[in-house]
């Protein structure tokens, strides 16, 4: 039994010998860590990114357009010639190439309207980014304090195996002695054996808490961090006079990226609704465009005509009293070639057969199914969806506020309670280790003691840290920022 509780010291006192070489964190720097890393705020930028691309987009939208086409072909039997439009009978290769341009001249407001719809979902969704990161920032904050707390519940339970070490040896110096019978040491090292095993459970809490922290953070879990542990006493927290919940509200409408998200949602809601009344209107728009040809074919050869006599064209020519004649017509053979038709250069050809035209048109939506009155009639609905949206979000936050203020006192008076359980049962211990180091109480009594001591300390530290953070909540919603 007494190698086993020696190796049981070994092993407590060793765990808390050791010291990390590596950089504290503190909670500042688990913040803007978990912030800037973690994949929820990141998936949340790649969304605000999109909105940007969409933005920049509406806004070149007010640029006339421009549209440079080319084409080639490679043409056989009966086609029309590109160039002079008539029907020929040959092979041959056409190019051709155009520039088109077109500008909206009235009823522009739509394209404005979404403009500005647009850079108003731009920086909603930049508040939203804000919004998942402050999140982040309080569940990181949350998990950082909880990581407090283990560790400060590990070191309660590491004193308690002291004390009760350096209990067990005093008793058992007095039973070698004679003086103590060996039911009060093996009592002692019982009690040993229990507080050994709390305080492994408490290191292995410890753990846990960091890795929850971990998680916030997107660190590997294999990755090795050592958290600051700033006394509890020292961090700074505001009065609860300062801390109303009807300021609080008043401020966190001001600050809070949701409540500024739902109002960019809001004007971009009424941005899109006059886009979408815009476009039930005429459209007029002026447009231009230049375009030339190229024929490409093989030389043709020109032939002397000579006359090799008439033939009949199937017409009379009337001369009168009952007289007609037969029209006859020329025909010619080819002679003797007197020289080639060949294709004329590229650059002449798009000189020569160079077309331009500009000109104005008008769109009138008299009916298309619905589409724009549809539109327009969603975009009214969006309107009071958006609205009530923000009216629940403002609610819930309010409410939040006030749960929070309440919490904060509850927490308040609980730690109070528990700060004067933990000096009520420290001066009971002091009495009970006098009475027992004199022999006039049992070590059952004493363990006794000494465990309702160890719950107070433990109570006491949970209801610190979850004090200290309820009041971290509310200085967070009045617009403070996290520290400790």
């Amino acid at each position: 039994m007494r190698q086993t509780i020696a190796i049981i010291i070994f092993l407590v006192f060793a765990c808390l010998g050791k010291v990390s070489a590596q950089e504290k964190w503190d909670l500042k720097t688990c913040v803007t860590y978990a912030m800037s890393h973690n994949i929820a705020v990141k998936q949340s930028i790649l969304q605000a990114k999109t909105t940007v691309i969409t933005y920049k987009q509406s806004q070149l939208s007010q640029i006339p357009a421009f549209n440079l086409g080319a084409n080639g072909a490679y043409n056989t039997g009966s086609n029309q010639d590109p160039t002079t439009f008539t029907r020929v009978t040959q092979n041959y290769l056409s190019a051709g190439v155009q520039l088109q341009s077109s500008a909206d001249i009235f009823n522009f407001f739509s394209k404005r309207n979404t403009i500005a719809a647009n850079e108003w979902e731009m920086m909603a969704s930049k508040a939203t980014v804000n919004k998942i990161a402050n999140d982040i920032a309080l569940s990181t904050a949350n998990a950082y304090l909880q990581v407090l707390l283990a560790k400060e519940q590990q070191n309660i339970a590491a004193v308690q195996v002291q004390q009760t070490t350096a209990q067990l040896g005093t008793t058992r110096k007095m039973v070698d002695a004679g003086a103590l019978p060996e039911l009060n040491a093996t009592q002692l090292e019982a009690q040993l054996a229990a507080d050994s095993s709390n305080y492994i459970s408490a290191k292995g809490n410890a753990t846990q808490a960091l890795l929850s922290l971990k998680t916030f953070m997107n660190i590997d879990a294999d990755n090795a961090i050592d958290i600051e542990t700033p006394p509890i006493e020292t961090i700074p927290i505001q009065t609860i006079a300062d801390l109303q919940p009807g300021f609080v509200y008043e401020q966190a409408l001001i600050n809070q990226p949701q409540q500024q998200s739902n109002e960019y949602k809001l004007k971009a809601a009424k941005k899109s609704l006059s886009a979408a009344k815009a476009n039930r209107y005429p459209t007029i728009a002026a447009f231009g465009n230049i375009a030339s040809n190229y024929l490409s074919f093989q030389k043709m050869p020109i032939y002397n005509k000579v006359l090799s006599g008439y033939a009949s064209t199937g017409l009379l020519a009337d001369a009168g009293a009952g007289l007609f004649y037969d029209v006859q017509a020329p025909v010619y053979t080819n002679g003797e070639i007197i020289g080639y038709i060949s294709p004329a250069t590229f650059g002449s050809q798009l000189s020569d057969n160079l077309r331009k035209s500009v000109g104005l048109s008008l769109s009138v939506p008299l009916f298309n199914g619905g589409n724009a009155h549809a539109a327009y009639e969603r975009s009214k609905i969006n309107l009071q969806s958006v609205q009530l949206q923000k009216d629940q979000d403002n609610q819930k936050l309010k409410q939040d506020i006030y749960q929070a203020y309440n919490a904060a006192l509850i927490a308040q008076e609980k730690f109070n309670a528990s700060k004067k359980m933990v000096n009520a049962n420290d001066k009971a211990y002091d009495f009970a280790t006098k009475r027992f180091a004199i022999g006039a109480l049992s070590t059952f009594d004493l363990i006794t003691t000494q465990n309702n001591l160890l719950r107070a300390k433990l109570e006491y530290s949970i209801n610190q840290f979850d004090y200290v953070f309820k009041m971290k909540v509310l200085e967070f919603y009045k617009g403070l920022g996290l520290t400790l």
